[in-house]
C-alpha cells in the first residue's frame, strides 16, 4: 500500500534476470572462450596449467570443479597454553 513517499515501490532492478538473459551472456562466454582458445576443453587445460603458478586460477579450478566450501567451522585447541584456530571445510557437492 503506498503512502506517498517517493521511494516505496521497490528496486526495478530486484529480482532474478530473465532465463533469456542468462542464456546470452553464457553464449556469449563460450563463444569467447572458443574463439580465444579454440575450444572449452583447451580453456579448461590453460586454467589447469596456470593454476601451478596462480593461487587465483587454482581457487577457480577447484571452485569449478569441487563446488565452493558449503560451511566453515573453526576447531580451537589449547595446547601448552597456546590457542591453535583450524578452519574446517566442507567441499562435498550437493547431489
Amino acid at each position: 500500500m503506498a503512502d506517498g513517499r517517493k521511494n516505496n515501490g521497490g528496486n526495478k532492478n530486484a529480482g532474478r534476470k530473465p532465463k533469456a538473459e542468462e542464456l546470452r551472456l553464457i553464449k556469449l562466454g563460450t563463444d569467447a572462450i572458443n574463439a580465444v582458445y579454440g575450444s572449452e576443453d583447451k580453456y579448461w587445460l590453460h586454467i589447469a596449467k596456470e593454476s601451478k603458478k596462480s593461487i587465483h586460477h587454482l581457487k577457480l579450478l577447484c571452485d569449478y570443479v569441487y563446488g565452493k566450501p558449503k560451511e566453515t567451522k573453526s576447531i580451537d585447541h589449547t595446547s601448552d597454553g597456546e590457542k591453535i584456530s583450524i578452519p574446517v571445510y566442507s567441499w562435498a557437492k550437493d547431489k
